[in-house]
Order: C-alpha cells, then sequence, then structure tokens
C-alpha cells in the first residue's frame, strides 16, 4: 500500500519544513514560559540559599524580609545569639532600588551584610572580598559592572572590588552587596532637607516643650536622624539544633517573627509568584490552543488538497483505519518537526532573556507528550472530512 502521508510530504517538503519551522517557533514559546516558571522559583531557591540561614527572623505579623517590608532595631540580633541551638545571627538589609551606572539606571536588589557572618556570598568569580568599611561593593554579574567601576548609591559612589553570580532577589533582580552600615544608610537615613524639616516640625509641637519632659524634643530629634534599624536577622542552627522549636521559641518569648527554610520557601513560592504563575499557566493554556488549531488548520488544508488520492485509495479496497493512520502520521510528523525546532530555539534565545529561564529535561519531556497529543487531537478534523470521501469521486474527476 502506497504511503500516501510520507509521498505528500517528499513532494512538498519544502511547505511541510516551512510549517514545522513556524510551529516549532510557537511551541519555543511555550517552552520558554515554562522555563520562566521553573526560573522564578529557582530564584527563590537560590536566595535562600545564598543567604546562608536556618532561620530568618524578622518584625512580628510580617512577611519579611523579602515578600513584605520588616523593619528591626540593630541590636536585636545580640539577644538572638545567645538562644540554645543558635550557632550565629547576622543582621541583613535588602532594599529593591535603582542604582546609577555612568550613563545608565540599573534595578538592582541591595543588601547590606556583615563580613564572614549569614548573608555573605559563598563564593566570587572575579575580584576580592570588602576590606573596608565603607564605599565598597560586590555585584552579580548580571548587573553589568565591571571590576573597578564606581556606582552611585544615594549620596555616595561605591567601587565595585569583587563579582558573584546567581545573587539574586525572588523577582530576579541582580543584588548588589554591600556592608551593613552603609545599606543602612541607604535605606533608613533621610537625607539633610528631610532631617531639618522634621526637626521644625517637632520644634514647633508644643507638646514637646513642656518643662516636665526636659530632653524629650532633642531624643525626639536624634531618632529621627538615626538609621540603626534592619530588615532581618538572619541565624544560623548548630547542627543538633531543631529549626522549628527555635522559631517557636522565638515568636513567644522574643515577640517577633522567625521562618524556618520550608516556611520561607511556602512564602516565596505559594504566596509571592503565585500571580504570575497563574499568568503563565493561562499563557500555556492560550498556547496550546492556537497551536491546537494551527495543526487542525494546516493537516485539514493538505488533506483536502488531496482528496481525490484518497478516493482513489478508497477505489482500490484501502480500508478507513489506512487512511486515517496515514493522515495521523502526518500529522506525528509536523508535532516531531515543531518540537524538535521549538525546543532547540528555546535553548538559543533563553541566554538572552532577561529573566532567568530553566529548562528541565522533565518539562520538555512532558511537552513532547502534549505536542504529540495535540496533533493527533488535531488531526480528528481532517480524519472525519477523508472518511466521508466518496469512492465515486475518482472517476467522476
Amino acid at each position: 500500500m502506497i504511503n500516501l502521508a510520507g509521498r505528500d510530504i517528499l513532494h512538498g517538503w519544502g511547505r511541510f519544513a516551512f510549517t514545522g519551522i513556524g510551529l516549532g517557533l510557537l511551541i519555543g514559546v511555550t517552552l520558554s514560559m515554562a522555563g520562566i516558571y521553573r526560573g522564578m522559583i529557582d530564584d527563590g531557591r537560590v536566595l535562600l540559599d545564598n543567604s546562608g540561614a536556618d532561620l530568618w527572623v524578622v518584625q512580628q505579623d510580617t512577611l519579611g524580609p523579602y515578600a513584605e517590608p520588616s523593619s528591626l532595631r540593630d541590636d536585636v540580633y545580640r539577644s538572638l545569639r545567645g538562644l540554645p541551638g543558635v550557632a550565629a545571627a547576622a543582621n541583613a538589609t535588602y532594599l529593591t532600588m535603582q542604582v546609577r551606572q555612568a550613563d545608565r539606571d540599573v534595578r538592582v536588589m541591595l543588601v547590606g551584610f556583615e563580613p564572614g557572618q549569614p548573608g555573605e556570598p559563598a563564593y566570587l568569580t572575579d575580584g576580592r572580598r570588602l576590606a573596608n568599611g565603607h564605599y565598597e561593593a560586590i555585584a552579580d554579574e548580571r548587573t553589568g559592572f565591571r571590576l573597578g567601576e564606581r556606582v552611585r548609591i544615594r549620596r555616595h559612589e561605591f567601587e565595585i572590588v569583587g563579582l558573584t553570580r546567581r545573587m539574586v532577589s525572588a523577582s530576579g533582580d541582580p543584588m548588589l552587596l554591600v556592608s551593613l552600615k552603609d545599606a543602612q544608610e541607604a535605606q533608613f537615613l533621610k537625607d539633610n532637607d528631610a532631617i531639618v524639616n522634621e526637626r521644625a516640625r517637632v520644634a514647633a509641637n508644643p507638646a514637646f516643650n513642656r518643662p516636665a519632659v526636659p530632653g524629650l524634643l532633642e531624643a525626639v530629634q536624634a531618632a529621627q536622624a538615626s538609621n540603626h534599624f534592619v530588615n532581618a536577622v538572619l541565624l544560623r542552627l548548630a547542627p543538633e539544633a531543631d529549626a522549628s522549636a527555635v522559631a517557636a521559641g522565638i515568636r513567644r518569648w522574643k515577640r517577633l517573627q522567625a521562618y524556618t527554610r520550608a516556611e520561607m520557601e511556602e512564602i516565596l513560592i505559594a504566596k509571592l509568584i503565585e500571580t504570575s504563575s497563574r499568568q503563565i499557566a493561562m499563557f500555556l493554556v492560550i498556547l496550546s490552543v492556537v497551536s491546537a488549531a494551527i495543526v487542525a488548520f494546516i493537516i485539514y488544508t493538505m488533506t483536502m488538497n488531496k482528496l481525490r488520492e484518497i478516493a482513489v485509495l478508497k477505489l482500490i479496497g484501502a480500508r478507513s483505519r489506512t487512511i486515517a493512520g496515514m493522515i495521523l502520521q502526518q500529522a506525528l510528523g509536523l508535532g516531531l518537526i515543531g518540537f524538535v525546532v521549538g525546543r532547540i530555539a528555546a535553548g538559543l534565545w533563553a541566554p538572552i532573556f532577561p529573566k532567568f529561564v530553566l529548562l528541565l529535561p522533565a518539562d520538555a519531556l512532558r511537552g513532547f507528550v502534549a505536542v504529540m497529543a495535540i496533533c493527533a487531537v488535531a488531526s480528528t478534523i481532517a480524519i472525519r472530512a477523508a472518511l466521508r470521501v466518496d469512492p465515486a469521486a475518482a472517476i467522476g474527476g
């Protein structure tokens, strides 16, 4: 029996190949959307890994420091360091902001950490660690900064002394890491004009000028000019310590919120990127429907162009199952070409995406199965049309 699908593909191989490439680009976009979702999850996990913490202590009743703002006094870590099971405690600040580099703005997460403590980058790809107490920074490679460059943060310029990789926020913004004191100043210290205005407002308030409260005005003004706050305290636990038990004790006795690694991962993945994951899921559904419609239209058009050949096959005794198999074979061949092209395209353009795209082999396998299933379902329209062909059409012309 003549393989009509194979002969038709060979006869119009150019049209079939270009159709497969077009479908492949659409499949590549679908795989990239799945890769973006995987990348968002990986960004959240990398953020937690790079912090070097087992527990995150933040302001009570907040989901800080990554999903919500959190503010703590920077002396809280002292009371936490002495708790049973705590091996190290360190302050940290996190602030997403625009920094100025030459003639361009770069969006980064500004991180303040204490050298040698949780929060410090685990490794550098180039340069050195912070040596001076002020005005030095370590940058993630995706910021585009180079060693020796100077970056303006608020009122001061910082020199890039080290480079690292995959230090990103939960939203994929690359990190710029500076000393804790510099980060506190950038985030919490008000500018001079704001301090002067606040002092004038306080001085004009009669409540602060009563003789019965000496020194209250000066105390309020000093507090307004201070920057003794942090966003979180990162705790590293002893190997034998139970993270859940330590966190429960902090919540009960310190009146602070403490999150374990599992709880923080739940916040980042289930809450912070929930809306984005739903959007990506909707795009995947839409792209799948569009792909099915394209395949159905292409296979139906190809089938309609060879109705006479199908009628001849019926006339010489070809069974309906044989004809349906030929059309299905053609649809699956188109899907195979499209998937191969799409996977190659997704791998080529993934590195140039602004966000991290993680293409997993398991996702590619599931995508292949989905493409084959979509092609098989889409071919049913053409199969039904072919099976309704009257064998007499081969004679009637």
